[in-house]
């Protein structure tokens, strides 16, 4: 990795760090979503850096993908199990972290998930298989009797790429892609008091540009000039300006131009939580860029 990508990297960590925790302070019972997802995204763009994502808050047995809609009226409640999700990026290159907000009593599954990634950071190296990462995740989080979520994982990062190879998963296995220096890498440990398995929920708020080719619609037209500037990273429906963008939002997923990501939740009743960090992986370690 180029020293100059390395500064980026870093750079953007420290501000996703920071603001991580100034927004992870704002959730509170009786708060608006919508207010506190504004007020984050505010503070990125105030650093003069990029919003990688919408930010994801999402309560309870719900684990990622959800952000306020434009008319959102929820509120925090007492008792909620609160992933806040978060995405910087300078010049494109990204730093992705996020932590559970526990507004009730859930601090075993909080610490779950935190131990998870921590003991999963401190084996990276050029090397290791992703299938001994996956191992140590599940082992942390299954010793205080949760589950992992088996089908949610970490991931590569690029420029302008949030999702990308090795995919670092959260349960065990043998083998797999092997960590090379260089690699820009996010381990994502979800611990789960439900089944160990999301699926997905009728609520979509997130969408990302996945090909580019002419369209029609007038309206499709004017989102896809909008979105432009994000070189494919997701944005949220809030985030728009065209107006009545709903139907052509839904005919260019039909059409393949732009990926939806519905919310992604386990059992209702259950509870979920998240602890993510960003890294890049040295000669003999790591350097992760959002602690």
């Amino acid at each position: 990795m180029k020293e100059e990508v390395f500064e980026r990297y870093v750079q953007a960590g420290k501000v996703a760090s920071s603001i991580l925790q100034k927004g992870a302070d704002l959730i509170k019972p009786d708060v608006s979503l919508a207010e506190t997802a504004t007020l984050i995204e505010q503070m990125v763009i105030d650093e003069g850096l990029g919003v990688a994502f919408p930010v994801n808050i999402s309560l309870n047995e719900a684990a990622a993908h959800d952000t306020p809609s434009p008319d959102d009226k929820r509120t925090f409640n007492k008792g909620d199990l609160v992933k806040l999700d978060l995405g910087v990026h300078l010049d494109g290159y990204i730093a992705d972290t996020a932590l559970t907000v526990d507004l009730g009593e859930q601090d075993l599954l909080v610490e779950a998930s935190v131990a998870a990634r921590n003991a999963a950071i401190a084996k990276v190296r050029p090397g290791v298989t992703i299938g001994e990462l996956g191992t140590i995740v599940a082992a942390e989080i299954g010793s205080r009797g949760f589950r992992p979520v088996a089908n949610l994982t970490g991931h590569g990062l690029d420029q302008f790429r949030l999702h990308m190879g090795p995919n670092v998963p959260n349960i065990g296995g043998v083998g797999g892609a092997v960590l090379e220096e260089g690699m820009a890498i996010a381990i994502e440990p979800f611990a789960t008091t439900g089944s160990g398995y999301v699926s997905d929920q009728k609520r979509v708020e997130i969408f990302s540009q996945m090909a580019w080719k002419p369209v029609r619609m007038p309206t499709s037209r004017k989102i896809l000039k909008e979105i432009e500037p994000l070189n494919g990273l997701p944005f949220a429906r809030r985030h728009l300006k065209t107006p009545k963008p709903d139907l052509a939002l839904l005919r260019l997923v039909r059409e393949g131009v732009i990926h939806s990501y519905p919310v992604l939740a386990d059992v209702p009743g259950s509870f979920v939580s998240q602890s993510e960090h960003t890294m890049i992986v040295t000669s003999d370690g790591c350097v992760v860029t959002t602690a």
